[in-house]
């Protein structure tokens, strides 16, 4: 070869490799789906600009949450280092987008599942935050998966909580626009795939297992997951739970209390007139966009608006000082600790903010995206301090609880919180 064209060789190679390591050092901002009713909205960020938009979905099949159950413990919080001791070990995952291979790796990675792809029962809580379907070809096998995860997980105590995000909902109302053709042909027919996903299969099983968002209580004493934050709850763990949903609850979103039931029954209400229209709108593309249906409420329409908690961006993409200067109004509201989101992916690692106040998960898991293999890990522990107390009836605890982002590498702290609390919590 003529040294010219070794140096040109070169040059390419040099160039080529300089913007693949800038593709990686920068959040995704192409691919995020672009709400259908507005425009590309740039985001500035600390380090790139971005679209803003994308969603998360709804509820059940009765107007009561599918988990207001009596709780029960699973072995891992059974098998506590004492018997006073209460324990309880959350593991969550985010996009996983029509892979099933990877999906079925990053759980077993973090203990949810053994090799065969069952229930281990060694976490008490599994939590997905939505966009199982689309840019995929594997949705079937996934939400299958998932159901039998369910049933699994309470047969042994342990409880999956499952979101819609938001292509589930554009997949429901007929934005079909990231369904590749080859997915479709999973289902058979387009006709079977909008059958399934409304009165089918899969879509019984969004209107019976699948919430829009989710509270989470880090300690049994403040109830099953998704019983409501009473602000009148002066105990010293009235926040100690934790919010999900796929696309994040913005400070200005009207519809936020009482949290989480006032997002959950919207969701329900508005999931369950998409699934039974009649006749079901045909899909676009290659159609026109059919929007929300004529009886969909304003409340519902904020639901699935770019700032309600399906589309929003806000908490991944502003600016540190914005965000965590707001961030504490919220988790006062919802009573949490923390929020945990999907949406918005970063595809090297889990996005830890404001001290962990702020977590985002999505790290493109699915083979469409390349990214990181991940899972979010938290591990709860109120132990009994009894040493500590000044007066023989005061019953004192230390509370810790640890985050931590999983890859197969790697263990990474995200926090790892300790505080002394006094009262009775058996």
């Amino acid at each position: 070869m003529p040294r010219p064209s070794i140096v040109f060789f070169i040059v390419i190679l040099v160039i080529s490799l300089f913007l693949f390591l800038h593709a990686l050092s920068t959040r995704l901002s192409w691919p995020l789906a672009i709400h259908p009713d507005s425009a590309q909205v740039v985001v500035e960020d600390d380090s790139a600009a971005q679209f803003e938009l994308d969603a998360d979905f709804t509820d059940h099949s009765s107007h009561t949450s599918p988990f207001k159950h009596t709780h029960h413990v699973s072995p891992s919080s059974a098998q506590s280092h004492s018997a006073s001791t209460f324990t309880r070990k959350i593991v969550a995952v985010g996009d996983l987008h029509g892979d099933m291979p990877n999906a079925q790796s990053v759980l077993e990675m973090a203990g949810v599942v053994d090799e065969e792809g069952n229930w281990t029962g060694d976490v008490d809580f599994f939590v997905q935050t939505g966009d199982i379907i689309d840019r995929g070809d594997d949705t079937i096998k996934l939400y299958d998966f998932m159901d039998k995860l369910r049933v699994q997980a309470q047969a042994v105590g342990g409880t999956v909580l499952s979101h819609l995000g938001n292509h589930e909902w554009m997949n429901v109302i007929g934005d079909w626009r990231y369904v590749h053709p080859s997915e479709i042909k999973t289902f058979g027919s387009t006709a079977a795939r909008q059958t399934m996903l409304s009165t089918g299969r899969i879509g019984k099983s969004w209107a019976a297992n699948y919430t829009t968002t989710s509270r989470l209580p880090l300690h049994a004493s403040l109830g099953p997951p998704n019983t409501d934050y009473d602000p009148n709850d002066t105990s010293p763990l009235s926040h100690a739970a934790i919010s999900f949903v796929h696309g994040g609850l913005s400070p200005t979103y009207s519809d936020l209390t009482p949290f989480p039931s006032r997002i959950n029954d919207l969701g329900h209400s508005l999931l369950r007139k998409l699934q039974f229209q009649h006749p079901l709108p045909p899909p676009s593309p290659p159609n026109p966009y059919p929007g929300l249906p004529r009886t969909a409420t304003q409340a519902e329409h904020r639901l699935y608006d770019a700032n309600g908690p399906l589309w929003y961006r806000g908490w991944a993409l502003e600016p540190e000082e914005s965000v965590c200067s707001r961030v504490d109004e919220v988790l006062q509201k919802t009573g949490t600790r923390r929020m945990i989101m999907g949406h918005t992916p970063d595809f090297q690692k889990i996005v830890s903010r404001c001290d962990g106040k702020i977590i985002i998960i999505d790290t493109g898991i699915s083979h469409a995206y390349g990214g990181a293999l991940s899972a979010l890990s938290i591990e709860y522990t109120l132990s009994p301090a009894s040493e500590l107390a000044v007066h023989s009836t005061e019953k004192v605890w230390i509370e810790r609880e640890v985050v931590k982002a999983v890859y197969f590498d790697r263990e990474v702290v995200l926090a790892d919180d300790e505080q002394q609390v006094t009262g009775n919590f058996a």
